[in-house]
């Protein structure tokens, strides 16, 4: 699947610009992983990227069968496997799939935290901009700040990587705030 036809897949599928938009962030930062972090060349790096863009593809209109329909359009398009155990392990405790590759781990760690960060950035005056570290963790620790942000996960898809919360914090930080 090309990224153009996954675009594609993702404005038929996900009519809540919102959602697009995180599903974007998390391509986004899955691609920058790759490449950045794991060395990926670019075939790698858009497997990665795939993931991300259409791991929540299905929440909008199938909440009660989420990843299930997804992954059944993409095995109908014999997408890589990997790709589809990355979505399928992207909520462990919800999906029953548990990440087993760094794809999947990654995926895992930014799904939650890419959306908390970008949920704290809504609410100050200049977004993303002077955003750091320090007041994203302070945000977390205030559990009446975007409550519907499973803080467990969080730290549960943390404890999986050889990654300290604050690093990921920065790579989302640098990597999140320019995707539209």
């Amino acid at each position: 699947m090309s990224m153009e036809e996954a675009h594609q897949l993702l404005r038929e599928w996900v009519p809540n610009e919102r959602l697009q938009l995180h599903m974007k962030q998390v391509a986004a930062l899955m691609k920058a992983w790759a490449v950045e972090k794991e060395g990926g060349d670019a075939k790698t790096a858009q497997a990665w990227e795939l993931a991300g863009l259409l791991h929540d593809a299905d929440w909008e209109k199938y909440p009660d069968s989420h990843c299930k329909k997804i992954i059944e359009e993409l095995e109908r398009r014999n997408i890589d496997p990997s790709v589809i155990h990355c979505i399928a392990s992207h909520g462990p405790k919800y999906f029953g799939v548990e990440p087993e590759t760094k794809m999947d781990h990654m995926i895992y760690v930014f799904d939650e935290l890419s959306g908390f960060i970008h949920a704290a950035s809504l609410i100050r005056p200049m977004g993303y901009e002077g955003m750091d570290t320090k007041s994203v963790l302070k945000k977390l620790k205030t559990l009446s700040f975007a409550a519907q942000v499973n803080r467990e996960d969080i730290s549960d898809a943390i404890s999986r990587v050889d990654q300290t919360l604050e690093e990921i914090i920065q790579f989302i930080l640098e990597h999140q705030k320019e995707v539209r």
